[in-house]
């Protein structure tokens, strides 16, 4: 059964430099991350809000799954019931994420608990999920022209059991030896878990929240704050081809890895990145501002009030708010709806 947890040690011999710095990198900001979590827990409510929406809209929409931005919210915040088939799966999405937030440290990496969780994807569906493949599958692509194409094609559906519980083993294995650094085998384990593609639908999102059940598990907690699926979507081009690259042959135990880590690693270094942007990491005039911005730039509506920046960057002065606000509007990323204290702003783009 091919796998790269098992081929790890001769593939990659000693880490290349460049990704050696890409973990140190993230090392280093998950440190200032954790200590800012602890002292500063009030000002990180707007970031889990923020993420939680923009996971769940983002893990689905990879998949073509979609909805307007205003019910994604309600359904985020359990507001609604969903109402056809993207809902469904939209709240089962947001059902696990949830759950996976609230524990991931006592959900153990199984075939049963896996099993549970694709249940759970789909609990508002008719989909009879929770059960591996019974059929073959291959991943493929839509090209321009409406043809489509066979990017790989993964292990068969009766090998489909035994190649997962062998990858469990392999990652239990690997991380109680400490070879290797947690985030090379965390990437490792949802590479193959996507070459294996277990299930007949829901694979990339089970991966995407497989990862992030990995990642708590090890003490990488970034994905709380910073939506680790609007990053996949927000580099969707160069996750499919890191994948297309590192899966050339898979099956011999022939591949390299090294595109596809390269590529969750970084991923990782995004995040942490952003999640210092978006905080300061030190509080004060700066951070605040960057609060600010964030919850503009991420609000579910365009339209937004001076009300709502209050209610979400507490520790704001409405001098700072009104100068941010003002230089967001000179620079034409937002305008002025209405005036007074109640002012009302809308939107333009994201891109500040």
């Amino acid at each position: 059964m091919p796998h790269t947890l098992r081929t790890l040690e001769q593939q990659i011999g000693v880490v290349p430099a460049g990704l050696v710095t890409a973990l140190a990198r993230v090392d280093e900001r998950k440190g200032r991350a954790e200590a800012f979590s602890r002292q500063h827990p009030a000002q990180l409510r707007t970031l889990i809000e923020i993420a939680r929406i923009q996971s769940v809209e983002a893990s689905n929409e990879i998949e073509g799954i979609t909805a307007p931005p205003a019910r994604i919210a309600a359904l985020v915040r359990e507001k609604t019931t969903p109402e056809n088939r993207s809902e469904e799966e939209i709240a089962g999405y947001r059902a696990v994420l949830d759950l996976i937030h609230s524990s991931a440290h006592a959900i153990p990496v199984t075939n049963g608990v896996i099993l549970q969780l694709h249940r759970d994807l789909y609990q508002f569906t008719p989909v009879q999920a929770g059960r591996f493949k019974v059929v073959d599958n291959v991943v493929e692509e839509t090209l321009a022209d409406g043809t489509r194409h066979v990017r790989f094609q993964p292990v068969p559906a009766f090998r489909a059991e035994a190649a997962i519980r062998e990858l469990n083993e392999l990652y239990a294995r690997e991380i109680d030896r400490g070879l290797f650094h947690p985030l090379l085998l965390i990437g490792s384990y949802v590479f193959d878990f996507l070459a294996v593609h277990p299930f007949a639908d829901g694979n990339g999102r089970m991966s995407r929240l497989l990862t992030l059940l990995l990642l708590y598990r090890q003490g990488y907690d970034v994905g709380r704050y910073i939506s680790l699926e609007k990053l996949v979507a927000d580099s969707k081009e160069t996750y499919y081809d890191a994948l297309s690259t590192s899966t050339t042959d898979w099956h011999e135990e022939e591949h390299s890895i090294l595109p596809w880590l390269h590529y969750f690693v970084g991923i990782m270094v995004a995040a942490y990145d952003r999640f210092e942007s978006n905080t300061g990491v030190v509080t004060g005039r700066g951070s605040k501002s960057r609060s600010i911005k964030t919850f503009i730039r991420a609000s579910v509506s365009e339209e937004f009030s001076i009300d709502d920046i209050r209610t979400q960057v507490p520790s704001a002065s409405d001098s700072l708010i009104r100068k941010v606000l003002h230089d967001l509007r000179d620079a034409g990323a937002i305008k002025a709806q209405s005036g007074g204290r109640g002012a009302t702003w809308r939107r333009l783009h994201r891109n500040f």
